[in-house]
């Protein structure tokens, strides 16, 4: 399956229910599973961002939904890039002319 990186930022609504925030971190990976996804890693981090999520989905369609639907309740906003992992980038770069 594709490996997407997501780097999130809270909202002014995400950081006043900052409590509610694991809740809603366990409702974002079963929205991922019954999408036939996995979000693979989350992780708190300082800096420009507040969350980097490391998630498997099966297509860019897929991930794209995701994003949506957890934007959507207005916690939390997303960049979201698609990611080759080291097999695939040997393989991009074998094929390279």
């Amino acid at each position: 399956m594709p490996h997407y990186i997501t780097l999130a930022s809270f909202t002014q609504k995400g950081i006043e229910n900052i409590k509610d925030g694991p809740a809603r971190l366990e409702k974002a990976k079963q929205a991922f599973e019954s999408m036939g996804a996995k979000l693979k890693e989350f992780y708190l981090v300082t800096g420009q961002y507040d969350m980097v999520v490391i998630a498997e989905a099966p297509d860019d369609e897929t991930m794209a939904k995701l994003a949506l639907i957890i934007g959507a309740r207005g916690t939390s906003r997303t960049v979201t890039f698609r990611a080759f992992t080291e097999k695939e980038y040997r393989r991009i770069v074998a094929e390279l002319p």
